[in-house]
């Protein structure tokens, strides 16, 4: 569903030697034991100024060793989290977003738990995914921290419950943080039959939060909408496009999951500018308009992308690359397109998520995806969201995604 230009067999090396403007330093940040530490094709934290980007950290300790239950297993990547923020002068206050995958969402009402007890006092905004498959099973945590802490507080909007760990929203000092919000009856509990009813309630639960924030939805630079094959994403589409202007929704990166927590099939989690003035949509000029997702979208000086696959575009469309080092190659020459037309490059990405069909992928994508940035790595979150698809052709020699790529980029800051 995310298109982009050709020029498919562009050398990354080419790229590089356009990386040498002089412009402030984007930061790796690498705690002196860290497990991720030794990861050349990622940085444990990025410091792009105002906001601190945690790579994906899971339950294995600086010696290599796992915990055996899945307690002390989320404890410890929690624990990860917290020595690469205080690596960057920063505490677990300063957290606004997480991301939590799991390999088994039964684990849910523990984690939460955990959760709470790490965060006992405006606990930051939070997904939960459940997946297929991670680097370090059974969970692995990404994170989003402010350096200011002023103007940060929860956004509750009326009669939301408080039985969650997370808060619905953080609000910073330019930023809007929005939990996930499921399609799920708020008075009963009870998940509708009716696709378009479930997504119609997850969006006006975003909805609540983004305006017990002061906010509208034409604010919010960047969605996420996670769900299961249970939702038909034709109708995910159309309820969704009514809830923005065509041609300037936010970036998106639609993500099938294996699971939801409390039975849900979707949930919308995203981030929202405060000042209207500083939103922004990018949109190469060779793509049409879109009801769904812009390309990108500027929050201020961070721009929000939308994932991207191996698609080619133009009339006879599709994914023709039958591998993953040949689709990731398409996929960075389609977010390139993005970059370059908000006048930026790969040295101004901060962070990225990457979707692999098969995580037995993850060498040879890491190898294809690492030749496109400098000496410092954005921070990276990898997972296995659902069960691989049959690698073979249609009719039309087309072949399924096998890799997506989301970025965030800082205008103004390189990574040299």
């Amino acid at each position: 569903m995310f298109r982009s230009t050709i020029a498919q067999h562009l050398s990354p090396f080419l790229l590089l030697a356009s990386f040498v403007a002089a412009q402030e330093q984007v930061r790796a940040v690498t705690p002196a034991h860290s497990p991720s530490s030794g990861n050349r094709f990622l940085s444990p934290g990025v410091d792009g100024g105002d906001y601190l980007y945690i790579s994906g950290q899971g339950p294995r300790r600086a010696d290599g060793a796992v915990p055996s239950a899945f307690g002390p297993q989320f404890r410890q990547a929690l624990d990860n989290v917290k020595a690469i923020l205080e690596s960057a002068g920063l505490t677990l206050e300063n957290v606004v977003y997480v991301h939590v995958y799991l390999t088994d969402i039964g684990s849910y009402s523990e984690m939460n738990r955990i959760f709470g007890e790490y965060f006992p006092k405006t606990p930051p905004a939070r997904a939960v995914l459940g997946v297929s498959a991670l680097p370090d099973p059974p969970v692995q945590i990404n994170a989003v921290a402010v350096r200011n802490l002023d103007g940060r507080k929860a956004v509750y909007p009326a009669n939301y419950s408080k039985n969650e760990s997370a808060s619905p929203g953080i609000l910073t000092h330019d930023r809007l943080f929005i939990s996930s919000m499921a399609g799920i009856d708020p008075a009963t509990g009870k998940v509708p039959d009716d696709p378009a009813a479930q997504v119609d309630l997850a969006l006006d639960q975003m909805q609540a939060v983004v305006k017990a924030a002061g906010l509208e939805m034409s604010h919010v630079v960047f969605v996420n909408p996670y769900l299961t094959s249970e939702i038909p994403t034709r109708v995910m589409n159309e309820r969704y496009a009514r809830r923005f202007e065509f041609g300037n929704t936010p970036a998106r990166a639609t993500i099938e999951v294996s699971s939801l927590p409390g039975g849900a099939r979707i949930e919308y989690t995203g981030v929202a500018v405060r000042d209207l003035q500083q939103r922004k949509a990018v949109r190469p000029k060779n793509m049409p308009p879109s009801p769904t997702a812009s390309p990108c979208v500027f929050a201020g000086d961070t721009l929000y992308c939308s994932a991207k696959s191996g698609f080619i575009p133009g009339p006879h469309g599709g994914v023709y690359a039958a591998t993953t080092q040949h689709q990731v190659r398409q996929t960075m020459r389609n977010l390139l397109d993005n970059l370059e037309e908000a006048g930026m490059d790969f040295s101004q990405v901060v962070a990225t998520n990457s979707y692999l069909d098969n995580l037995a992928d993850a060498p040879v994508f890491n190898e294809a995806y690492g030749q496109y940035f400098g000496a410092v790595m954005p921070a990276s979150t990898m997972v296995q969201q659902i069960a691989p698809a049959e690698r073979k052709a249609d009719r039309d020699d087309h072949y399924p995604d096998l890799e997506q790529v989301s970025l965030i980029a800082v205008r103004g800051k390189s990574k040299h």
